[in-house]
């Protein structure tokens, strides 16, 4: 009670202390309630100290200047981070522009040491480092360096050959210095570092000395002499086979021999030149960057074509080597300059680069060989289009300016895979130079133009706040971003469908709400000049980006120009659907061809059931069947009933050594970590993967249903990891085609275009595919993706398959599996006048031996048929001496005894 009036009398201050510290005595009571009253009177005790004293005024002042004086040092902070955040993300390009400056400084500090007297301790430095290694060539070493940074900024976009390059500037330089050091004298360590400096310094001193000591100068000079040819071999990247074109090419360039092409006029096909003069101006706009409204395509065209004295040639003849004019190398340069960014960003591999270098002398380009083309890494970026008008923006291709034939491409190295098949037989994939190049992408045309403004007219007549914010020209369709003002509803956009195709004059109009990944709204409007998709480009882009996996096949380009290829082996199955003439038979073709480029037999095997019979004929005789084409619906179903055999013994093998994929169990067979059992004669093998491909799954459910319907779910429930994958295709995706289960067990799907919105539920169970507009058009969904992708199909022509099956067939025979060929021959013995009725004559056979009674009532009792199938079955039987003639209305003699069933039943069946 006594400290209620000292409570009482505290000063504001105190109250508000014994205020602050109400909470902690609380939290303190909660936790400890028997020690509530001592911890009150602590707390009283503790805010008794002497009263505080006033408060300074100028404490206010010293407030605001620690106040000011942290917000400057956060301000300042935050800008350096700003900078350091900057640094670290800035572009690749910029990046490679520094280190190429970086290196003309170096040469200029390194030329000031060496061509001039340069005092102070950077001279020091030069003198000691450069002169010492390099010796008397120290002169040449600022040229190197010159050399190498202007290489960096001509060429950012070949990182690959930078390894090269070094391999081979070091090759050289240790073999020149060398030489240098055993031509003055071979001066050791004892003569003293200035002999050594006059010499080769210390790195032909390191060449040289270890070689002459072994063996002489004899055989030191020539070893040293290869290895400086090897060097300048591989700084112009010039394999051996390819030095007397090389001579012959600069031969050519000095004059002193005459040029083969110099008299032969240019020729070229309209659509070659269309595809120049709009892919031409396109990427010099985006070199020089001008402004909006200085863009005209007429004149745009104008100058293009004056720059051009000659077009390019498009002839089978083989020629040594291509020669261009060179102000149309000139102008083909500046585009793929211009396209460096693009490169860096992902662009699908031009093939400019490579084509260009084979025409051009040393003295105009530092290479002479074509590099390889730069591995994508996303989506090339999308520019965008100012609000006045369309600018000449967006993605395209550089224009292939040769297309060389088979026989020139011969001269070049061939490629480097060389598989190893069981039998010390050596597969070589065929070279992609079979394949033909496609012509240049485009980026925009005078329709894109006009299609734009339509669209900005209805946006504007229908009063809906909206514009065009740029678009991606694809090879069958472009799509135009939209974007929409605020509180605008997307619905005002998909409402003006039907006003939109009117307005642009196409039906087939396509809206995307919204683009995946943008906040825009997409509208696929087709294209009234269509583009041509190599399956050569796409496969070419597999191969620069070192995907090897034998199931890696080209579909085609998407609307952003993207290529687009698919695992199999991580689809796992794929349905592909589509009306007549829509491209479905293109894109089977383009899946077994990219097999066959990039896969060997022992990696891939096939099973083709055509049904059509005339579909797959091409493929016949090919070394990854695993047998024969099968064109009988029949026999398609009993093949399919094998492919389930074969993933149980599958299966089995991978329960029994404990794998849950086909892929670690052959890595394992390959390592040797999995034997044969003791006592086993199998010799373990890896398995191949097996690829079902079904032309046509309408014929197959109309003869089996049951039986084809069975086989396909149980291997698309369980094959993926046995390595066993099917492509099912087929015109008709009706509901009793591609059943439910069916349906439930393929994950992928590739739909082209339908007849009806019902066929496009079927498939992709959206709608889309009904507004497709054929030859190639399709939506691509694969396993995982909530929304399909659209693309233009890849196409392969019948020459092209026709080259690829024929080197297959020239490396190797086809080697067919005997449980499946037994099968087939087996029916090609039954005799024809059973038909149909094998399993019932088998049943009957059984049934007449095994009682010794031939009566044509018990057949229709047993076997439930009628009088005349009844007949018909033992007239069957005496025609093959089961039973004996009739002999009016008694039971029939059996012939056979019980003991010769088998036999009997194998006669029926046509076995041996």
């Amino acid at each position: 009670m006594a400290s209620r009036p000292s409570a009482a009398k505290k000063p504001p201050a105190k109250k508000a202390a014994a205020s602050a510290k109400a909470p902690a005595k609380k939290a303190a009571a909660k936790k400890a309630p028997a020690k509530k009253a001592p911890a009150k009177k602590g707390a009283a005790k503790k805010a008794a100290p002497a009263p505080k004293p006033a408060p300074n005024p100028t404490g206010g002042i010293y407030r605001l200047v620690r106040a000011v004086w942290l917000g400057l040092a956060h301000a300042v902070g935050a800008v350096f981070r700003g900078i350091g955040q900057g640094a670290k993300n800035l572009d690749p390009a910029h990046r490679k522009d520094g280190i190429a400056l970086l290196l003309l400084g170096l040469a200029l500090i390194v030329a000031a040491g060496t061509w001039s007297n340069l005092r102070g301790p950077v001279g020091d430095l030069v003198e000691i480092i450069v002169t010492g290694a390099f010796g008397r060539l120290d002169l040449l070493v600022p040229i190197l360096l010159a050399v190498i940074a202007v290489r960096f900024i001509r060429h950012p976009e070949q990182p690959e050959a930078n390894g090269r390059i070094v391999i081979g500037l070091s090759a050289l330089v240790i073999g020149v210095l060398g030489q240098v050091h055993v031509a003055v004298g071979s001066p050791a360590r004892s003569d003293g570092m200035q002999a050594i400096r006059d010499a080769g310094g210390l790195i032909g001193w390191g060449s040289a000395t270890p070689l002459t000591y072994t063996m002489g100068e004899v055989l030191a000079v020539p070893l040293l002499v290869l290895l400086t040819i090897f060097g300048l071999l591989v700084v112009t990247a010039t394999p051996v086979n390819a030095i007397p074109q090389r001579l012959r090419l600069l031969g050519v360039k000095l004059g002193i021999l005459p040029d083969p092409e110099e008299d032969d006029e240019y020729t070229d096909d309209e659509r070659y030149d269309d595809q120049w003069r709009e892919s031409l101006p396109a990427a010099r706009g985006r070199r020089r960057r001008p402004a909006p409204e200085a863009y005209d395509p007429d004149s745009a065209e104008q100058e293009a074509l004056s720059r051009r004295r000659g077009r390019p040639r498009r002839s089978a003849v083989p020629q040594p080597e291509m020669e261009r004019p060179m102000d149309a190398v000139d102008v083909a340069a500046a585009a793929a300059a211009a396209l460096d960014g693009a490169v860096l960003h992902g662009m699908p591999p031009s093939p400019i680069v490579a084509d260009l270098t084979q025409g051009v002398s040393v003295g105009d380009r530092a290479e002479t060989t074509p590099v390889p083309t730069p591995v994508p890494a996303a989506r090339p970026k999308q520019e965008k289009l100012p609000k006045s008008e369309v600018t000449n923006l967006g993605k395209s291709e550089v224009p292939d300016l040769t297309k060389a034939a088979p026989e020139q491409m011969s001269d070049l190295p061939t490629r480097a895979e060389q598989l190893q098949l069981s039998g010390d037989i050596t597969y070589s994939l065929p070279s992609l130079d079979l394949l033909e190049r496609g012509g240049p992408g485009k980026s925009r045309s005078a329709a894109n133009d006009a299609i734009v403004e339509s669209l900005t007219t209805v946006f504007t007549e229908f009063k809906v706040d909206a514009r065009v914010t740029g678009f991606t020209r694809g090879p069958t369709v472009t799509r135009y971003e939209v974007e929409l003002g605020p509180a605008v509803k997307v619905e005002r956009i998909t409402a003006l469908t039907k006003n939109i195709a009117y307005a642009v004059a196409s039906p087939d109009v396509r809206i995307i709400s919204p683009i995946p990944g943008k906040s825009a709204v997409g509208i696929e409007i087709p294209n009234t000049d269509r583009e041509m998709v190599n399956l050569g480009d796409v496969l070419r882009l597999a191969a620069a980006a070192e995907d090897d996996h034998p199931m890696l096949v080209a579909l085609g380009k998407d609307v952003e120009g993207g290529y687009v290829m698919a695992n199999i082996a991580k689809m796992p199955h794929v349905l592909v659907a589509g009306a007549t003439g829509s491209g479905k038979s293109s894109c089977i073709n383009c899946l077994i061809t990219s097999v066959m480029m990039r896969a060997t037999p022992e990696d891939v095997r096939m099973v083709l059931v055509d049904p059509k019979r005339v579909e797959l004929t091409a493929y016949e005789g090919i070394p990854h069947l695993i047998t024969p084409i099968i064109t009988n619906p029949k026999r398609a179903a009993e093949a399919l009933q094998w492919v389930v055999r074969e993933m149980d013994l599958r299966y089995d093998d991978l329960a029994a050594y404990g794998y849950r994929h086909i892929d670690d169990f052959n890595e394992a067979v390959r390592n040797g970590k999995v034997k044969s059992p003791e006592g086993s004669e199998r010799e373990l093998q890896p398995y191949p993967y097996l690829l079902v491909i079904v032309d046509e799954l309408a014929d197959l459910m109309m003869v089996a249903p049951r039986d084809v319907e069975d086989a396909i779910v149980r291997i698309t429930q369980l094959a993926r990891a046995a390595g066993i994958h099917l492509v099912l295709a087929t015109q008709r995706p009706s509901v009793d085609v591609v059943t439910g289960l069916i349906k439930a067990n393929v994950p992928s799907r590739l739909a082209f275009a339908t007849s009806s919105l019902a066929d496009s539920r079927v498939i992709l169970d959206q709608p889309g595919a009904e507004k497709l507009i054929g030859k190639g058009d399709g939506l691509f969904l694969p396993m995982g993706a909530n929304k399909p992708t659209r693309m233009q199909g890849a196409f392969v022509t019948e020459e092209e398959v026709a080259v690829v099956v024929q080197h297959c067939k020239d490396q190797m025979a086809p080697v067919f599996r005997d449980d499946v060929v037994v099968g087939t021959k087996q029916k090609k013995e039954i005799d024809e006048d059973i038909g149909d009725d094998l399993d019932l004559l088998c049943q009957a056979a059984e049934l007449v031996v095994s009682t010794q009674f031939g009566s044509t009532s018990m057949l229709q009792r047993k076997l439930r048929v009628g009088f005349a199938k009844a007949g018909r079955l033992m007239d069957l039987m005496e025609s093959r001496n089961i039973v004996g003639p009739s002999e009016g209305s008694k039971a029939r003699d059996v012939l056979v005894k019980p003991d010769e069933l088998d036999g009997v039943l194998a006669l029926i069946r046509g076995e041996a």
